[in-house]
């Protein structure tokens, strides 16, 4: 995924409060997202990154060196009858394999294929081709605590439904890659947009099928940049890369100084992010969604 305002914005508030705070960062490229990973998007991504002066201490981990650990947890939940195979349509299960996101709008799944299949192999027998696995969920509440959303509640089995947790081609979904992810590399604060507060509920509930209730992290959820119809940054908006603002000769002052502004804070002329360190306070970053306007704000 290209790194934009978006995103870019996300990530600041993130290295901030690293930096403030002693944290270690951890750049971890998520590319096992076949329908969204373009060539070399990686590679543009670190460079814009680099260019806006904000870097990291561990990493880049590429999520497409650890399918096998993957695999496995997928494996240990699906023996232990806490995930089951599921046949239902490649693009219901692709759109459910991938991030998600708020404007997505995804239905609850029905729970088609729940107890229809005594195995993977009889799944893939009624079907002609290897199914998905779904996790099971039952739990019909949980608590999530966030330190800036606050506390929210949640109703899992209603709300959320069994979600997938492995593609009919055997790649990991987004849900148990992050949780398998951060459990084994020892992330224990995570800081990302509020389109996946529901993926707090749904990380969580794998966090416990697997064993692993104290590497539960602490989730910060924040407002994401809209456009003007209210939607997260995307292309019906126009071009908010990085790289669009850099191929237009803004320079990295111009757009970290937009990004600072929607972090709450005032920067001085020219201030990179070494130079926000001190003026950053969470407590003012804006509690609403930010509302990016090519015309009044920065534009390529």
């Amino acid at each position: 995924c290209a790194l934009h305002l978006g995103n870019a914005r996300t990530f600041l508030v993130n290295w901030l409060m690293a930096r403030q705070s002693g944290w270690r960062i951890l750049l971890r490229i998520e590319d096992i997202d076949s329908p969204r990973v373009k060539p070399g998007a990686d590679a543009q991504a670190i460079e814009d990154l680099l260019w806006l002066s904000l870097d990291w201490d561990e990493g880049p981990l590429y999520q497409s060196t650890r399918l096998d650990r993957y695999a496995e947890a997928a494996r240990g939940l699906l023996r232990r009858g806490l995930a089951y195979p599921c046949v239902c349509s490649r693009r219901e299960v692709d759109l459910a394999a991938s991030a998600p996101h708020a404007d997505d709008r995804s239905a609850v799944y029905p729970g088609t294929c729940r107890d229809r299949f005594a195995s993977v192999e009889q799944a893939a027998a009624a079907s002609g081709q290897p199914p998905a696995l779904r996790f099971r969920v039952d739990v019909p509440e949980l608590r999530v605590r966030d330190g800036f959303a606050g506390d929210l509640a949640f109703r899992p089995a209603a709300q959320l439904g069994d979600f997938v947790i492995a593609r009919r081609d055997g790649g990991p979904a987004y849900q148990l890659a992050v949780v398998v992810d951060d459990a084994e590399t020892g992330v224990n604060r995570v800081v990302r947009g509020d389109d996946l507060l529901d993926s707090a509920a749904r990380q969580i509930l794998l966090y416990r099928a697997l064993g692993l209730d104290d590497a539960i992290p602490l989730y910060w959820h924040l407002p994401l940049v809209v456009g003007a119809d209210g939607r997260r940054l995307a292309k019906r908006h126009g071009d908010t890369r990085i790289s669009a603002f850099r191929a237009a000769g803004r320079s990295p002052a111009q757009v970290v100084a937009l990004l600072a502004r929607w972090c709450g804070i005032d920067p001085p002329a020219g201030a990179m992010p070494t130079d926000l360190v001190g003026r950053f306070d969470l407590s003012r970053l804006p509690r609403t969604p930010i509302v990016y306007d090519p015309r009044n704000d920065l534009s390529p």
